[in-house]
């Protein structure tokens, strides 16, 4: 079993726990967080992993990056991990229906599946599932809580305006 740590990171919308292996970043968690996060230890000795990671989200809420870099580990099935990869190609700033990605992963008729499989995204803000709307253009359930998401969307759309 690969040894999981973790980190807490103030931010503008409460602590983050971040936790990562001695590799990747796997979870990053609001502290209401749902569902529930995956259990890592504390640690003086944390992976350089988890430095990079907390730095790389200090520079997002500063306004200063747009794309991360640190290694991920997304853990779920083939399906979820389809679409966490479509995430990914979700532009900074910009914003995806949930069948819209249910079509950019060839499943165009499993827009609820694609749903479930967002909502159960560890990685989130990198991964960025805030970036995923109703097709109506209405905000839906985000970990966080729908503020949260709102503050990514403004966060960003502010930044990419200027």
């Amino acid at each position: 079993m690969t040894r999981l740590v973790q980190r807490i990171l103030p931010s503008p919308l409460g602590p983050l726990r971040l936790v990562a292996s001695d590799l990747a970043l796997v979870g990053i968690y609001f502290p209401e967080h749902r569902p529930a996060p995956a259990h890592a230890g504390e640690d003086a000795e944390h992976p350089p992993v988890l430095d990079l990671a907390a730095r790389e989200l200090d520079e997002y809420f500063a306004g200063r990056r747009r794309r991360f870099t640190v290694a991920l580990d997304p853990r779920g099935t083939e399906f979820q991990r389809a679409v966490w990869r479509a995430l990914a190609a979700i532009e900074f700033g910009e914003q995806r229906s949930y069948a819209d990605l249910a079509r950019q992963i060839g499943q165009p008729t499993a827009v609820r599946a694609v749903g479930a499989a967002n909502g159960r995204n560890p990685l989130s803000i990198v991964l960025p599932c805030h970036r995923v709307v109703a097709s109506s253009g209405a905000l839906t359930g985000y970990a966080g809580g729908l503020a949260a998401k709102q503050w990514l969307l403004a966060h960003e759309q502010r930044l990419a305006g200027a």
